[in-house]
């Protein structure tokens, strides 16, 4: 179903599939066994920790009085006027289920708002036939935005050219682009997944959206709530003309939310963008209840903090065992490379022992404010025992330590 929860992509035997509740940072497995999530915590949705209390009665309350009836729910706007009141730029609010299907809406909108067809995109922007058309022209287009190995079968063919990658950071590129094609009418960008934009880069790609009547968006799906109390763009001063918000808006819950100035929402009006559950109050009303406790425990400084401070015990860590350790990502969302040996393996290897300690962890972390000074000194004691083994050994040692082979990157079909 989701790429990223297949057991293919951890460990290729043992890995604990499926789960029966949790709690904090804690999974139990169908077992009854207790795992710490020192992982992708629920992929990136768990902000505030598994099962927060909170959040969760807000959700019950709303499943006594009843989710979705032929009548609106009012959350849909109480909603709307918090995350407008969060980004002034914004007027209008629009909302789905999924991240890949607020990408998708904001496509359509941005489209129908410039009149034009072809979409200039840098990142990761989910599933759909728009994004993945990039993969018809060369099939390989999409390696180095996040997922190498996109097939496009069942998109349409003359899809072909219809959306163009350019290269985070590189505004010679995206201005050669623009420059080039007159049809581009949507720029749709991640602000930031891994490095910072260099200085200008955001506000060069700005310029370039209102020099060519292009509808800048801003997906911050994933980046969104991680360092400052709404968008990534906040902190860097640039304004998009839309945002698409998920992953953590519902700590957990499925509500993701496409935001943008009146002028372009409106353009929504002449097309067609409509379904029935996106109007179920558990969604809203969840996010709701998650905002208020962002804001309560000030949850994006922190979890862009905590952040900071694994990534530099991650490399101290690595320093006194002799291994050599560099860390990317945002804080918030961040990985770790051990120089000098398959990275591959090296998840693999990790991910095999810290699963024999009681954890569910790899190469990258997934922070939330549950994870707390206490269980994150007790991860580094058992991650410095993973490390003391990984320095004692070349890549053969490596491949002989893990008999049923590496987990899979990217992606790769099961047989």
């Amino acid at each position: 179903m989701l790429l990223s929860k297949r057991a293919e992509m951890y460990l290729p035997e043992g890995w604990p599939a499926y789960f029966s509740r949790t709690e904090g940072c804690s999974v139990w497995d169908l077992d009854g066994r207790e795992f710490k999530d020192l992982g992708l915590m629920g992929v990136g949705t768990n902000i505030l920790g598994y099962s927060r209390p909170e959040v969760d009665a807000a959700v019950q309350e709303t499943v006594t009085k009843g989710n979705l009836s032929t009548l609106n729910a009012p959350e849909e706007v109480y909603l709307a006027e918090k995350l407008i009141e969060l980004h002034p730029w914004a007027d209008m609010v629009r909302y789905a289920r999924s991240g890949g299907e607020a990408c998708a809406i904001a496509v359509r909108i941005g489209r129908a708002a410039s009149g034009k067809d072809k979409v200039a995109f840098c990142g990761y922007h989910g599933w759909h036939d728009w994004y993945l058309a990039a993969n018809l022209s060369d099939d390989d287009s999409l390696t180095g935005h996040l997922l190498p190995g996109l097939e496009p079968n069942g998109v349409p063919k003359a899809l072909t050219g219809t959306s163009i990658p350019f290269q985070f950071n590189d505004l010679d590129q995206i201005t050669t682009i623009m420059e080039s094609d007159p049809n581009i009418g949507v720029i749709y960008m991640e602000v930031q997944r891994s490095d910072p934009p260099a200085p200008g880069f955001l506000e060069g790609v700005r310029a370039l959206a209102d020099k060519h009547n292009a509808v800048l968006i801003f997906d911050e799906c994933t980046s969104g709530f991680r360092r400052e109390m709404g968008g990534m763009h906040l902190h860097y001063g640039v304004e998009p003309d839309i945002a698409t918000f998920g992953k953590t808006l519902g700590n957990g819950y499925a509500i993701t939310a496409i935001i943008g100035r009146a002028e372009v929402m409106q353009a929504a009006q002449t097309s067609f963008i409509s379904s029935t559950f996106w109007t179920e109050r558990i969604g809203p009303t969840a996010a709701l209840a998650t905002l208020e406790v962002m804001a309560k425990e000030d949850a994006p400084a922190r979890v862009h903090e905590i952040g900071i401070t694994i990534q530099e015990m991650w490399k101290q860590l690595g320093d006194s065992v002799g291994l050599t350790v560099t860390t990317g990502g945002l804080p918030a969302l961040a990985n770790f490379t051990v120089v000098g040996l398959d990275p591959l393996a090296v998840k693999t290897y990790i991910t095999s022992r810290m699963l024999d300690q009681g954890y569910l962890s790899g190469n990258s972390l997934y922070v939330s404010i549950a994870h707390t000074n206490s269980i994150l000194d007790q991860y580094y004691q058992a991650l410095a025992v993973v490390f003391a083994e990984l320095a004692a050994m070349d890549d053969t040692r490596l491949a002989a330590a893990l008999p049923h082979g590496t987990a899979q990157a990217g992606f790769k079909r099961l047989t």
